[in-house]
């Protein structure tokens, strides 16, 4: 009798390991990013000029209504302009968190910001523009300020056409932007640093630092600056913490990527030496004449080479309601249609690259003074979609 239970026993292993070596092997799921953008603009309506009850409440209200409305990641504004809404040892403190006595509020932004999103289950991404100083050529205005006036003096930045900014060729820019992020790595609880498109400013910030070199195209030097850059953002980061992603998002047209931002996407999407996330900002409508949204969709996922980058496009929930000038023959489809947003996520879901979106920004979502009839209806759609 024992023998004839072997034999049993043996037959049904043999079985469960034949099924299990035909049966498929799934990739492992991951929770579908649902991300918002609370920008420089966020802050001087909920905490610049405020005192401390009143900002800290504004806070807790931002996150309570992701958390009810289905949000899981906030990219929120930490350094808008070479400056800080945390007390900096580097970087001067952004003029958009000063309380209602023109002072630093009694209470550290940034930490209390982390600390609400994870009390509710949120994650927070310290949004960076790492080269811009200012909207404006006003120099005289940014010399008051001791940190501006050294780098203005020492060429590390200069005045262009679209403002003041870091120069992408300076080592002493790069290394400024690195100390800034393991500054912020090392003190605060973030699970990510995000950069937007704000890359080269102009096309003749750096024309003096490319004098002598002669083995390199112009065009060239500009991409290997900013790859240069994005490689030791990503190595400094992972030294410190390897949990906290990096992320950048680009223009959604990435022939501007290459052509004005310098940004080489073929390389950085096919390497794990650069970024963890792609955010790429495809505020386009499907009727674009230009840039359609699946077209541009498709090209970004098809260059998505190396599978461990998180695909997670920015969506344009800004456009509700609103003549799009740039969509030529498509420019008045946010206006015809109230369920743009909804759809763009629906066709995202099939990608096999997708991992979320998120959505600029948070005023279009909850603050009523942006209202209009077709954001609302875009606004109900996407809350039906994401809770």
């Amino acid at each position: 009798m024992k023998t004839k239970y072997l034999y049993y026993l043996i037959f049904i292993l043999f079985f469960i390991s034949i099924f299990v070596s035909f049966t498929p092997k799934f990739k492992k799921e991951t929770e579908e990013v649902k991300a918002i953008y609370f920008s420089y603009i966020e802050f001087s309506k909920y905490i610049t000029d405020k005192n401390e009850e009143n900002s800290k409440n504004n806070i807790k209200e931002i996150i309570r209504n992701l958390k009810d409305n289905g949000f899981n990641r906030i990219i929120v504004h930490v350094r808008p302009f070479s400056d800080s809404i945390y007390e900096s040892k580097i970087y001067p403190v952004s003029k958009y968190v000063l309380n209602d006595k023109g002072m630093y509020p009694n209470y550290d932004v940034l930490r209390f910001f982390i600390e609400e999103s994870h009390k509710n289950n949120i994650k927070f991404d310290a949004w960076i523009n790492p080269y811009r100083i200012s909207n404006f050529q006003n120099i005289e205005e940014l010399k008051k300020d001791n940190f501006y006036k050294e780098l203005l003096d020492k060429n590390i930045a200069k005045v262009t056409e679209n403002g003041i900014y870091l120069n992408p060729a300076n080592e002493k820019s790069k290394k400024l932007i690195i100390s800034g992020i393991e500054e912020i790595v090392k003190n605060y609880d973030v699970d990510g640093i995000h950069f937007d498109d704000y890359f080269y400013p102009d096309k003749t910030i750096d024309l003096d630092d490319y004098k002598n070199k002669f083995n390199i195209s112009l065009n060239d030097f500009r991409l290997n600056n900013i790859k240069e850059l994005l490689k030791d953002v990503h190595s400094a980061i992972k030294r410190i913490n390897k949990n906290v992603l990096f992320g950048v998002a680009p223009e959604g047209n990435i022939e501007n990527c290459y052509e004005n931002s310098y940004l080489d996407i073929k390389e950085i999407l096919s390497s794990d030496n650069y970024i963890d996330y792609i955010m790429p900002q495809i505020y386009y409508g499907f009727e674009n004449k230009n840039k359609p949204f699946i077209n541009t969709v498709e090209e970004w996922n098809r260059l998505i080479i190396n599978k461990n980058i998180k695909f997670i496009p920015a969506l344009a929930l800004y456009k509700s309601g609103k003549y799009d000038k740039y969509a030529l023959t498509g420019s008045n489809e946010w206006i015809e249609n109230s369920d743009v947003i909804k759809r763009e996520i629906e066709y995202l879901q099939g990608k096999e690259n997708y991992n979320g979106f998120s959505i600029f920004s948070y005023n279009y979502m909850f603050n009523k003074e942006y209202e209009n009839n077709n954001l609302k209806k875009e606004i109900e759609l996407l809350n039906e979609e994401i809770k």
